[in-house]
């Protein structure tokens, strides 16, 4: 059973479709288990705390903290060139309403979802940009990302729940654009723009398997069947698919070929960390 109140974000759905045993350990138990996800674990750590520290940089930026006064305190070398290259990127949100950091929620049949954006920019004639910050050390194909939970979930529940946004006024899906901004890569931003069409997909797909995840019991929850996404894994070794973690740079090189596997945790997961 699902716990009380849980609400569904594209975080747990990317597990349920990844791994439905996955998802039953950590949403359904809540199963915490101290295992590696990467190695080499210390560059594992780094690469999260710099994107932790990321967000949390243009987070105060975005509520109007000088730039400045950010830049001067800052001493990790990859850190100080990511902060460049979003103060080069900054000026295009000039003129937009910004919410930082905003989470969104809606009812969607018998559950509810729920998500935490980096940045929602509204301009004048209402037309919204979602924007999301990724620390990844390389970049995904499109397909790949068109794919994702997240592309899906963000813009769906903006238009469902984001009329507060606009004056009251519900966002129509084709004035709605979804941005992956790439701190290692910022003049190569991935852009998806919405539609009514892909609205309507969205709301179908998503409510169908919020109504598979809800009709199963114990027990219903299979191992995936594609290994390689274990090496990635806390729960490998306590779902008996091995005991090694698997390796950061052939991680983020299957990512760059189109073929990633998203971390159990990722480094880009960061939009749901409340700091």
């Amino acid at each position: 059973m699902l716990p009380e109140n849980f609400q569904f974000s594209q975080g747990s759905l990317q597990d349920f479709v990844d791994c439905r045993r996955r998802f039953e350990l950590r949403y359904l138990r809540q199963l915490a288990w101290p295992a590696l996800e990467s190695q080499p674990a210390l560059e594992s750590e780094r690469l999260m705390q710099q994107g932790e520290r990321f967000h949390l940089l243009v987070h105060q930026y975005l509520l109007g903290v000088p730039a400045e006064k950010l830049t001067a305190i800052l001493q990790d070398e990859k850190l100080a060139a990511w902060w460049e290259s979003f103060l080069a990127f900054a000026p295009a949100l000039d003129g937009l309403a910004r919410y930082p950091e905003i989470t969104l929620s809606a009812p969607l049949d018998s559950a509810r979802l729920v998500g935490k954006y980096d940045l929602v920019a509204v301009d004048a004639e209402g037309k919204a940009r979602i924007y999301d910050w990724k620390t990844s050390q390389r970049r995904p194909q499109r397909e790949w990302l068109a794919g994702r939970m997240q592309t899906r979930v963000y813009p769906y529940l903006l238009v469902r729940a984001g009329a507060h946004l606009n004056g009251g006024k519900p966002f129509l899906p084709e004035d709605l654009q979804m941005t992956y901004w790439y701190a290692s890569f910022p003049t190569q931003p991935e852009q998806f723009i919405y539609s009514d069409e892909q609205y309507r997909k969205d709301e179908a797909d998503l409510s169908a398997l919020l109504a598979t995840i809800q009709a199963l019991g114990e027990g219903e929850f299979p191992l995936t069947s594609d290994e390689r996404r274990c090496e990635y894994c806390v729960y490998r070794s306590l779902c008996d698919r091995g005991v090694q973690a698997g390796s950061l740079d052939a991680f983020e090189a299957d990512l760059e070929a189109g073929e990633g596997l998203e971390l159990a945790v990722d480094f880009d997961q960061i939009a749901e960390i409340e700091f």
